[in-house]
């Protein structure tokens, strides 16, 4: 029988201002809300010059309890924007550069025996944090990928039949690079089933640039970033949003999205179940930002591509010689028309 085991009874504990409590522990409300990520996203900000959608993203992704997978060539910040939404957190946070020859042990852990009390103990990996950064996750085999697909998951890792929970609150943000480079591996479908985001940062528009040549010259930016917020206080601000209302039209529509893509003649594999999920959790956490307790459908369409596009998998024969993830984007923008969006009653 699997025996479960917190952290407190391994090597490495959570920290005691990060296990999950309800939100009133700190009197949270609208107003506070809106101020904590205001300071979260000024703070990345910093770092982040001029791609709002991304840091705006990347809180999303924190705040729905999800997990951020941003893809793009090398160079464009991918990994800056995932360091830089760590430092404002005070909580453990870790870094796993993923390469070839890296084993599933260095993840999550390994038994090790000890001669002195002639047993085995469990001597955490790197992904016993509150936030791991994935750095080029897709140059990793394969197996290697796989040891995260429990912990993305079900917040903890099984090791010689002994499940150990993982830190709360608790976020993965993977970076990758485009397939078509040398050295990757693609992830598995059930990997990508498990990021709620993915996103892809683009390159920085002339002003920005020019503005990071002349201040990046000799100075790291993440050296002036201060944690603006605590573990405690991102899982109150988590259990906020979760209250926010969904009207059950919206649930319905939804629903709809997701039937959509599963019959699409264009798409092979549709949105699974977990995605429909996911997409109301991210659209409840995009009202809360824009300071409402309630979800229009504007959540949901804008959250529609960075939630499923990644989850579905184009018909090759609807390909035509266009990259599957064209075909993807053209039945999503299909589907965001055709099918009917619920309209408020008249008073």
């Amino acid at each position: 029988m699997d025996e479960t085991v917190t952290p407190e009874a391994t090597t490495r504990t959570r920290r005691t201002d990060t296990s999950p409590r309800p939100g009133v522990d700190i009197g949270l409300d609208a107003a506070s809300f809106a101020q904590l990520t205001g300071d979260i996203v000024a703070s990345v900000s910093r770092v982040i010059d001029g791609k709002p959608n991304a840091v705006r993203s990347a809180l999303i992704a924190l705040l729905a309890e999800g997990h951020l997978l941003i893809e793009d060539v090398p160079g464009v910040g991918k990994t800056m924007l995932a360091r830089a939404l760590a430092a404002t957190v005070d909580a453990d946070v870790r870094r796993i550069q993923f390469t070839p020859d890296l084993l599933p042990g260095d993840i999550t852990g390994v038994s090790v025996f000890n001669p002195v009390q002639r047993q085995f103990e469990f001597t955490p990996g790197a992904v016993f944090a509150n936030i791991v950064i994935a750095d080029e996750i897709n140059r990793s085999s394969p197996k290697t990928q796989s040891s995260l697909l429990e912990a993305m998951e079900e917040r903890q890792v099984t090791v010689d039949g002994r499940t150990h929970v993982l830190p709360s609150p608790f976020l993965v943000v993977a970076t990758q690079n485009p397939l078509e480079m040398e050295g990757t591996y693609a992830l598995p479908e059930a990997q990508r089933d498990r990021f709620l985001l993915r996103i892809s940062m683009g390159y920085p528009d002339a002003a920005a640039e020019a503005l990071m040549l002349r201040q990046r010259d000799s100075v790291n930016p993440l050296d002036g970033l201060t944690p603006v917020v605590t573990a405690r206080q991102v899982t109150a601000m988590i259990a906020w949003a979760r209250g926010v209302h969904v009207a059950p039209a919206l649930e319905e529509y939804v629903v709809a999205l997701a039937q959509a893509t599963r019959s699409h003649p264009d798409i092979r594999l549709g949105a699974s179940p977990r995605a429909t999920l996911q997409l109301v959790r991210a659209a409840k956490v995009r009202a809360a930002l824009d300071g409402r307790a309630y979800v229009i459908p504007d959540d949901i369409t804008a959250l529609l591509s960075p939630v499923f596009a990644h989850r579905l998998i184009a018909n090759r024969s609807a390909a035509g010689g266009r990259a599957g993830a064209a075909v993807v984007a053209d039945a999503l923008e299909r589907i965001a028309t055709s099918v009917r969006v619920p309209l408020a009653p008249r008073p």
